[in-house]
């Protein structure tokens, strides 16, 4: 939002502040919510550039390929962990995956 936008909100009476200030999310908390979501694009790009099928990827980290469509739509249920196995199956290194993570 730009700073005009913000003004004549202000002025109008709305009060204007971050998702986080509006949940009551702490800093660790906002931290966790990027890093997930930074984590939640990859694995479809890194899957598509390896000519990869969504039922390919389950039988490689031993899951469903419903599981990896509802990983890949970013559904809040799947795990850290198996985001991160499908993208090691996928090829991904340790310095890459870090990359993801800090938004590189």
């Amino acid at each position: 939002m730009d700073a005009g936008e913000r003004t004549r909100l202000e002025a109008a009476g709305f009060k204007v502040g971050t998702v986080a200030e509006f949940l009551g999310l702490t800093q660790a908390e906002s931290e966790l919510i990027e890093i997930k979501l930074s984590l939640t694009d990859a694995p479809k790009d890194r899957r598509r550039s390896s000519a990869m099928t969504q039922g390919q990827i389950a039988e490689q980290i031993g899951s469903s390929q419903s599981r990896v469509a509802k990983m890949e739509a970013g559904d809040p249920h799947v795990s850290l962990d198996l985001i991160i196995r499908a993208l090691l199956a996928l090829g991904m290194t340790r310095c890459e995956l870090s990359k993801v993570i800090c938004g590189h």
